[in-house]
């Protein structure tokens, strides 16, 4: 038996997680998020007894009970505690506001630049697999889990991650920026099931989340508008430029370029009797241009910052297969490992909306080969 850490958010794909781990043996540590951005209703996670809610670690140290903070969502932390409750596990808030305060900085940073965050991959990298790690080391936990749609196997170079089996909900394009030397650390519970599994599984054990709908909003964009949130941190983003054509006319104003992301075809502001879609952002000049489908599709990109899961040499051509957005289908391409951290992918078919700042994922096969940031 070993102990895990299992993150869990209050969904149903993280508390089935916890039930699978109890299941093979292990001895789970749940940990409930909090990253202090308030939300509707405070976050209200009073103990039904002392052995179902241990004391809050805060940034001033352990042991501060601090029931009152903002979380993701009030109703989140307590569906969290509720099965914490109902499994029989221990379960603690941890007070990450700080960490998330990191990434909230990223994501208007991006926006700022124009360029298009991916706020959920970096949770990934700096939070539940960089201080849930530490966290982790602290109680003596071998292993950190969560909820995640993929899969680990061992393999002759190590640790391997794969897509989930449920190709609708694979979430191993969010992964692909994890230190390599973690993956042994690390387990996905539910990347061997489908979704459908997952919540006949949860109904089974009489979870009270079973029939609740996934989260599909940034977890610190408490109002729902992202844009608002990107000009109040980051006012530059909010002056005032020029919508142009992509051979430089000007096509009307827009409010800022944090409104805006490359591939964009709705809001545009401007009715020009043809679709046309966000093909370049130019933050220096404030202007946004606007274009066809045609003018957005790419045969190549280069990233930058890349993370590989494989020994790649430098320079060598790799077939495989490359995904440029999280919704987005896997396209055939041949990536090249750069010096300085930097990779090339070019494309067996043009693809639409190559976004900088988005992550490009790697793969052969099933296998998550490693990644970057589009430049």
């Amino acid at each position: 038996m070993a102990r895990v850490v299992l993150a869990m958010s209050g969904g149903v794909d993280s508390s089935v997680a916890a039930h699978l781990l109890l299941e093979q043996g292990h001895d789970v540590v749940g940990v409930f998020m909090r990253h202090g951005e308030k939300s509707p209703a405070a976050c209200d996670l009073e103990p039904a007894s002392a052995k179902t809610l241990l004391p809050i670690i805060g940034q001033g140290g352990a042991g501060r009970l601090d029931h009152k903070q903002g979380c993701c969502t009030a109703s989140d932390a307590e569906d969290a505690r509720r099965v914490a409750d109902r499994l029989a596990i221990p379960f603690y808030a941890i007070d990450l506001q700080a960490e998330f305060g990191r990434i909230i900085d990223y994501f208007a940073d991006e926006y700022a630049r124009g360029r298009t965050p991916n706020p959920c991959v970096q949770c990934n990298n700096w939070i539940k697999f960089g201080k849930l790690f530490d966290y982790a080391d602290a109680v003596g936990a071998q292993y950190v889990a969560t909820g995640h749609y993929a899969r680990l196997r061992a393999g002759e170079d190590g640790a391997e991650l794969l897509r989930g089996v449920d190709a609708g909900k694979d979430q191993s394009y969010v992964l692909f920026g994890i230190d390599r030397g973690l993956l042994p650390r690390m387990l996905l519970p539910v990347g061997g099931f489908e979704k459908p599994a997952i919540r006949r599984m949860a109904a089974a054990v009489g979870l009270n989340v079973a029939t609740k709908k996934d989260s599909q909003e940034i977890c610190f964009v408490t109002s729902g508008r992202y844009d608002a949130l990107v000009k109040h941190r980051r006012p530059e983003g909010a002056e005032a430029g020029e919508l142009v054509s992509t051979s430089g006319e000007v096509l009307g104003r827009h409010a800022g370029v944090a409104g805006f992301t490359v591939g964009q075809r709705k809001g545009l502001g401007v009715a020009l009797g043809e679709r046309q879609f966000v093909v370049r952002i130019e933050p220096q000049s404030n202007r946004v241009v606007l274009g066809s489908r045609d003018e957005l599709m790419r045969s190549e990109l280069t990233a930058a910052r890349c993370n590989w899961l494989v020994d790649t040499p430098i320079g060598e051509p790799l077939k495989g297969l490359a995904q440029i957005r999280y919704n987005a289908p896997p396209a055939g391409a041949v990536v090249t490992r750069l010096e300085g951290d930097r990779l090339q992918a070019v494309f067996d078919q043009p693809q639409f909306g190559v976004a900088p700042g988005q992550a490009v994922v790697c793969y052969g096969g099933d296998r998550v080969l490693g990644g970057g940031w589009i430049e």
